[in-house]
């Protein structure tokens, strides 16, 4: 019997600011959704441009390799029951990106066009996720056999208990959840969720479903109630149910154990007034030794019926109240919509995952225009052309190659942009008429519809389109302009520095390659974190989450309030698609949790507490890794340690072969290769990408804030400093000390300083000199014993962030005054904007000097990398690629390594392969210091 599909569940939540269309300033919306063929429809809200729907809808997803995209479409109802109904907009879903159940989040989707002339506004409210098919029950025992004659039993050796391979150094849980995804070609990558990485927390779990037959307080024959949780010093307070005695609340408190000091829960029900008191309408207590322990995956607690009691000095009491009380840990479902005593019960602070926005590079090839029309007829024009995609991306194209009203460019432009599209696509072509005096000579604004711009995976030529120039003179003809538009997706869309990158994939999902493994992170808890900001009674405050990053999946931590030892023991899971890649996890300070609303008013910025970065290549396979790393953070005053942060990391891969070839892969994908992007236009490009996602996350319900995610994807990392000019000197100086270090060797040769080495010296060099066929092999193989001997000095835990290596401030007096520089631009930078802009270009050729001289600093440190084991997998590739050498080099005549060797190098170009050789590839996938530099 085949297992029921995977469910795809769509909530509708709500729209708002939709577009009017019953000639009467509103409409009556409905939805539509289409899914692999499956149609659903909402109720229709009548003359409401803010409907609210809160419908569920479910299917089935029956290709997991392959799910799709869901199509929403939004009508208005037009009376009459005609079938043409106006159309509001759309959204699209790619279901490959939706979250498992219990990580989603309200997500506001803006609505697209439908064609070219479509007049859309507005938002639409979604949640979304999808949930496996839950396990079949177990087959029932076979019925008992006949009883046989009876036989003493044999005398059983007790079995010594198996052993075990991955030993993590946190306790497990006393759960276990597993979901297994298949993969292709029947490998499987086990998900594990049974919280093994972090600590158990225990929480104590109310769920307050309602109430029936309760006392009217209010002179209208009703009450308002809402109920008190309290236990000890921890209050919680249900939602006001207006004017009702049989209310439903269906709520869940979680309590966490560690700040229940008193032994009973104390639960009342009472009537909301509008002057207190309010009225007291029953209560119920229970010792908390009594409660019961559920332990997932038990089926959830069952509520019951009490009957509310009387209380001293409180009277007319009466009707019951539905409860459910259990201890469980943070593994339990219904954590994530529980109210948290931990989280100061805030919503907006529980744990949330976040996904990227999708990036497409857009290229505006602007090939040419023809019949312009000159502002003045008496003048040779002199057009060049200006293309704007929203606010800062705009870019030019100057003097084309034939001046006048047919000029002739045929460059290449290259913009950003991120699903669901949203801004227009605006080509001015402009003529210089004089020094800093342009006007425009027409214009054409695009929207980014795939009915419009051609989407590619390859360097294959779409099609060119004229495009009539329009003006504000009406009936005008100005020209045309000749363009050729296109969204390449085999591209990967750079968002982070290429030194701590977390994702190297191509835009097109058909050029995805399987996933090799499963990182998994647990985020136990921080240490002695400084005070961040103000509470109450005039005390120093940190209210602390942490956000991680890697690939497209960003995830948050709930925040805990008033704590400088906080402990989330929260663990997340992410595919693995490249070995070569950073996870980053930062800790912040929540700065909204007294007052969001004031504070986001008054632009208050979450403070960032420090971050660290774990090099995937760095981990062994299946080998739990748990330390405390110091967070660091620059500041004017030098770099300061504000705590530590506590995790446990893993990197599970399904296959080690296929984890070693992807050494031996290109970094990027082929298009980067096959079709380069110019060198001039990768940083800027990464800077757009880095504001785009910054933007779109900062969009989402709760937000994850535009500082944080700046801050994670190190947006200034690219702006001159002194400080990160120096510390990639001494990275160039500590690259060259070895070769120092050989010299200075050679010479102790030369003065005889130790006559047995020199003879030593001597004998080997005239082996060598007279059988030169041994250099090329003695070399690997010297190389291969220096593998050898590292192997038992190697490291035996990611590294960290690294205060000496970024130069944080051994001279105090001279290192705070570049810090200073590095925070504060120029002194008369408020003024004096000539003197602003020349130190602006100082700081830019210095910060191009400053990025070549931590590349050369790089390549330095991965030959290092080579036989230090930082990268094991990279150096046992290299070590064993060393042995094989020696031993083929020592049984080879040297003339035949020779000649095939030179034939290799000076082969015909029709034999040579576009893409980077494989010990290129390689050696470009090593690791260097440089995402050890703050």
């Amino acid at each position: 019997m085949a297992p029921p599909p995977r469910k795809l569940v769509v909530e509708v939540v709500q729209a708002r600011n939709l577009m009017p269309k019953d000639g009467s300033g509103s409409a009556s919306a409905f939805c539509h959704l289409d899914y692999d063929g499956n149609r659903r429809k909402t109720k229709t809200k009548h003359r409401d441009l803010n409907p609210t729907w809160g419908e569920k809808f479910e299917f089935p997803i029956t290709d997991l390799t392959e799910p799709g995209s869901l199509e929403i479409n939004i009508y208005n109802e037009r009376k009459g029951g005609t079938r043409r109904h106006g159309f509001l907009g759309r959204v699209s879903i790619n279901v490959a990106d939706v979250v498992k159940q219990g990580q989603e989040a309200l997500q506001w989707l803006r609505l697209d066009k439908r064609g070219l002339f479509s007049h859309v506004k507005g938002e639409l409210g979604l949640k979304i996720w999808y949930e496996d098919p839950k396990p079949p029950p177990p087959p029932k025992p076979d019925p008992p056999k006949p009883p046989e004659e009876k036989k003493p039993p044999p005398e059983k050796k007790p079995e010594p208990e198996p052993e075990r391979k991955n030993v993590s150094t946190v306790p497990p849980a006393e759960f276990h959840i597993r979901d297994v995804v298949q993969k292709n070609l029947g490998s499987a990558v086990e998900y594990n969720h049974n919280y093994d990485l972090v600590e158990p927390m225990t929480y104590l779990y109310v769920r307050v479903v309602k109430a029936r037959n309760l006392a009217a307080k209010d002179a209208n024959g009703t009450s308002d109630p809402y109920v008190n949780i309290s236990v000890g010093d921890v209050k919680a307070k249900s939602k006001v149910i207006p004017k009702n005695l049989d209310p439903e609340w269906n709520q869940v408190f979680a309590f966490s154990k560690e700040k229940l000091l008193a032994p009973l829960l104390e639960i009342s029900v009472w009537d909301a007034d509008i002057v207190p008191p309010d009225d007291f309408l029953g209560a119920l207590s229970f010792e908390l030794s009594e409660i019961p322990t559920r332990k997932p995956p038990e089926s959830p607690l069952a509520p019951q019926w009490y009957k509310l009691e009387e209380r001293p000095g409180k009277t007319r009491v009466k009707g019951d109240i539905m409860l459910a009380l259990w201890m469980g840990t943070q593994a339990d479902e219904a954590f994530q919509e529980a109210w948290q005593s931990d989280t100061g019960g805030h919503a907006h602070f529980r744990s949330k995952v976040y996904l990227s926005p999708k990036l497409w590079y857009l290229r505006v090839n602007i090939i040419e225009a023809q019949d312009l029309l000159p502002p003045d007829k008496g003048r040779t024009p002199e057009p060049f052309v200006e293309v704007q995609l929203g606010q800062l991306q705009i870019l030019r194209v100057h003097k084309g190659d034939v001046k006048g009203t047919n000029p002739h460019w045929n460059k290449d432009l290259m913009f950003v942009v991120a699903e669901p599209f949203e801004e227009l696509l605006v080509i001015l072509v402009k003529d210089r008429v004089g020094p800093n005096k342009e006007e425009i000579m027409g214009q054409v604004k695009l929207p980014l519809s795939p009915n419009i711009i051609h989407r590619r995976i390859d360097g294959r030529s779409v099609p060119s389109t004229w495009h009539v120039l329009d003006s504000t003179d009406k009936g005008v003809f100005r020209g045309r302009i000749h363009l050729r538009l296109s969204f390449d997706g085999g591209y990967h869309v750079l968002d982070e520095a290429p030194d701590f990158s977390s994702c190297t994939r191509p835009t097109a999902k058909q050029l995805w390659k399987p996933s090799l493994g499963v990182l998994e992170l647990g985020i136990i808890g921080a240490n002695d974190l400084l005070p961040m900001h103000n509470g109450t009674g005039g005390r120093g405050n940190t209210d602390a989450y942490c956000v991680a990053k890697y690939g497209h999946k960003w995830v948050r931590t709930r925040t805990i309030t008033e704590s400088f030892n906080p402990k989330w023991n929260e663990q997340y899971t992410w595919e693995v698609y490249d070995p070569c890649t950073v996870l980053t996890v930062g800790v912040f300070d929540n700065r909204h949790v007294n007052n969001g609303v004031a504070a986001k008013a008054a632009g208050v910025k979450d403070t960032p507490i420090g971050k660290i970065r774990i090099r995937l290549s760095t981990l062994e396979s299946d080998r739990v890794y748990t330390n405390a790393y110091p967070l660091l953070v620059v500041t004017a005053s030098g770099i300061k340690k504000m705590g530590e942060l506590e995790c446990s990391v893993r990197f599970s891969c399904a296959s080690t072969v296929n984890c070693m070839q992807a050494y031996l892969q290109p970094p990027l994908p082929r298009m980067h290769y096959f079709h380069p992007l110019e060198l001039s236009d990768v940083e800027n490009l990464r800077i757009a990408a880095m504001n785009l996602v910054a933007s779109r996350l900062a969009r989402s319900e709760p937000p994850l804030r535009q500082e944080v995610v700046q801050f994670m994807l190190d947006t200034e990392s690219h702006r001159w400093s002194m400080r990160r000019s120096k510390a990639n000197y001494f990275r160039i100086a500590n690259v060259l000390s070895g070769v120092f270090a050989v010299a200075k060797w050679f010479e102790d040769i030369c003065r005889w300083k130790n006559p047995v080495t020199t003879v030593l010296v001597h004998i080997l060099y005239l082996i060598l000199v007279w059988y030169p066929e041994l250099m090329m092999p003695t070399v690997f193989l010297y190389m291969f014993l220096i593998g050898a001997w590292n192997y038992r000095f190697r490291s035996r835990s990611p590294p960290f962030m690294d205060s000496k290596l970024s130069q944080g401030g051994e001279d105090p007096i001279r290192d705070l005054d570049e810090l200073e520089e590095e925070f504060n631009v120029v002194t008369g930078n408020k003024t004096e904007q000539v003197l602003k802009a020349r130190y602006e270009r100082l700081r830019g050729f210095a910060g191009r000097i400053q990025n070549f001289l931590g590349s050369a600093a790089t390549q330095g440190e991965r030959l290092q990398a080579l036989l230090s084991w930082r990268d094991p997998r990279a150096t046992s590739i290299f070590v064993t690629f060393c042995l094989v050498a020696a031993i083929v080099l020592y049984v080879t005549p040297f003339r035949v390594v020779a000649v095939l060797l030179g034939v290799y190098v000076l082969r015909h170009p029709k034999f040579r392969d576009p893409l980077p050789a494989v010990p290129l590839n390689f050696f470009r996938r090593l690791p260097s210091l440089s995402d050890r530099i703050l």
